[in-house]
């Protein structure tokens, strides 16, 4: 079992900053990435057809015998975190869990922060949620940012237009003298650089590397760690592949990769 592959899927390329991020703290690990390119994105979408996606992704990484699911999607994990554990016989591991523990851990005495996300992450109130089930005093403002996921998926991370649709969303946050921002969607840790030179005082949660320590508390915690020393190997897998796959892989992962394989899902 230990050899087994971890399974990480998103609705298109942003989960693979996810992925990077669980490489990097688990050399040893397997892992097979699905991004859902062909029906991207998921953030403008009902819940429903969210949970009806996801299940049908979590079908074909239990073919793949993973032996626990990174859901590396906000939306996803918003909407169908809850129908993906009913139905799935292996461990399952959302994003916005980690993200809230994260904040707790750093926000101390504060009594307010962020999150930035899609509009479908923000309208399903998944962070709030699970903020409030924690106890905690803080309160949440969350903030949907449109906009961020095609600026960085057109290649305009570092553009003058970038900074003003940031300081559109953030100023604000701003304002109101928050300090703890929580990267609520994949794409965004790649805005960071931009983030900091704007707001050098914004504390940011990156859920990216809090769900690749997460996962490597659950595999030792249920005893499915890969073996020391074993160099893993990645497999890519999409739904569709586009032309502008190879710098969108080079974009999110930092590193080209060998196998990349388009999968009829048999829609």
């Amino acid at each position: 079992m230990n050899e087994k592959p971890i399974g990480v899927f998103d609705s298109g390329l942003g989960g693979l900053t996810v992925l990077s991020a669980i490489a990097e703290q688990l050399p040893q690990e397997n892992l097979i990435y699905f991004g859902d390119t062909a029906r991207v994105p998921y953030g403008s979408k009902s819940a429903e057809t969210v949970i009806r996606y996801s299940l049908e992704i979590l079908d074909f990484l239990l073919l793949k015998e993973v032996k626990t699911i990174v859901v590396a999607c906000n939306t996803a994990s918003s909407h169908a975190l809850t129908a993906l554990r009913e139905k799935s016989p292996v461990p399952v591991i959302g994003v916005v869990e980690p993200g809230v523990q994260a904040l707790l851990r750093e926000a101390g005495t504060q009594e307010k922060a962020a999150v930035i996300a899609t509009r479908s992450t923000v309208r399903s109130g998944s962070y709030s949620r699970t903020l409030s089930a924690t106890g905690a005093s803080l309160s949440l403002v969350e903030r949907a940012c449109p906009l961020l996921v095609p600026l960085v998926e057109e290649g305009m991370k570092d553009k003058k237009v970038t900074e003003m649709v940031l300081r559109e969303y953030l100023d604000e946050i701003d304002r109101e003298g928050i300090r703890h921002v929580i990267l609520g969607c994949t794409h965004y840790p790649l805005l960071k650089p931009a983030i900091r030179r704007l707001y050098p005082h914004f504390e940011l949660i990156d859920s990216s590397r809090e769900i690749a320590r997460t996962l490597e508390e659950s595999l030792a915690a249920n005893q499915l760690s890969g073996n020391p020393g074993h160099q893993g190997k990645i497999d890519l897998y999409f739904s569709d592949i586009t032309d502008n796959l190879p710098d969108m892989e080079k974009l999110f992962m930092g590193r080209s990769i060998d196998s990349i394989e388009k999968v009829s899902m048999g829609w």
